[in-house]
């Protein structure tokens, strides 16, 4: 399955890459980079200002292949129309995901999308649709939910170790960016719910089940920015059990799960963002005793891009998907709706 990537993107390069190359069946075609009217349709700028991007874009692109090999296609349109292409890997912007998205799946592509995997409901319900019924593949890359730490951790809470669950917390927020940076710029599809939310909601969801509603929402927004840099959401399922979220793109670093049970409490970090090689530590608190425990390290980045590879080999697995990714846009959908955002 010959694969492309769309723009040469520093998640593609640092993460993406590397685990490519250690997934069977997926061959690495080359990558694309923009034209001046792909990109520069809608702006006004000085002409030495677009050439000096153009050249840098295409700098970006030869290093990628100096390392990665794989040739340059001039034009995202070029790689998606591509008869060398059977899979897109799109690493865009979130605004840019619709679109990209779209054209792949006219063209016959598998796609692969980082999170969100649009910036609305509605998109996604389009390119879920298109996707069923041309029979293509679709995932979104939320590779933190292929990690094998979340398996130890639930097999602790379903065994019983800390008692039934009372609650569980997911804090995950990050310091400020560059003022630059597509996060905090609405048109580019920014803010705070749609990144550092989309985590919180995706493990609240996977942790809760399939009647996880939610039943407060709050975004908060400052006067340097014009998008949501921080929230917290409680999420409820019919049994009542209740997840609390937190997130933020101007925060201290934080990325935590919380379970606190009848007869214990477990804490970890790092739940969201561990990288190959790292072995996670959750403590777990009984009777006033703290007893810290190794959990298993995975490259939950190649095993993302393994599930993205058997939707396009299994139809039962690739139906899964689909159900997976709407789910996730209807909960950001009512956190949006909840918290009061049209």
């Amino acid at each position: 399955m010959r694969l492309g990537v769309i723009c040469p993107s520093e998640i593609a390069f640092r993460r993406f890459m590397p685990a490519l190359q250690l997934v069977d069946g997926l061959e690495f075609k080359g990558l694309g980079i923009y034209l001046r009217d792909e990109r520069f349709r809608n702006e006004i700028l000085a002409e030495n200002v677009i050439q000096d991007k153009l050249k840098k874009e295409y700098q970006k692109a030869k290093a990628f292949i100096d390392l990665y090999g794989g040739k340059i296609f001039e034009g995202y349109r070029t790689i998606v129309e591509s008869s060398e292409i059977d899979a897109i890997y799109i690493p865009l912007p979130p605004a840019l995901h619709y679109q990209w998205a779209k054209k792949a799946l006219e063209c016959g592509k598998h796609v692969l999308v980082e999170k969100p995997f649009t910036i609305s409901l509605e998109e996604t319900r389009e390119l879920v649709e298109m996707a069923e019924t041309r029979g293509l593949a679709l995932h979104e890359n939320y590779m933190f939910n292929f990690h094998q730490q979340l398996n130890a951790i639930e097999k602790i809470i379903e065994n019983g170790e800390i008692g039934d669950v009372r609650l569980y917390r997911i804090s995950f927020g990050f310091p400020q960016r560059e003022a630059t940076d597509f996060r905090y710029n609405r048109s580019l599809g920014g803010g705070a719910l749609i990144d550092a939310g989309g985590y919180t909601i995706k493990y609240a969801s996977r942790l809760l089940g399939e009647t996880a509603k939610i039943k407060y929402a709050q975004m908060n927004y400052t006067d340097r920015f014009e998008v949501d840099i921080y929230g917290s959401a409680a999420i409820v399922n019919e049994k009542g059990i209740t997840a609390q979220i937190a997130f933020g793109m101007d925060n201290e670093y934080k990325c935590e799960l919380e379970v606190w049970g009848s007869k214990g409490c477990l804490r970890t970090g790092r739940v969201l963002t561990a990288p190959a090689g790292f072995f996670p530590e959750i403590i777990i608190r009984k009777n006033n005793r703290n007893e810290k425990r190794q959990l298993p390290e995975d490259n939950a980045f190649k095993k993302s891009i393994e599930r993205f590879l058997q939707c396009i080999q299994n139809n039962k697995i690739r139906r899964a998907n689909y159900k997976e990714i709407l789910k996730q846009a209807e909960m950001v959908d009512e956190f949006g709706r909840v918290a009061g955002k049209q």
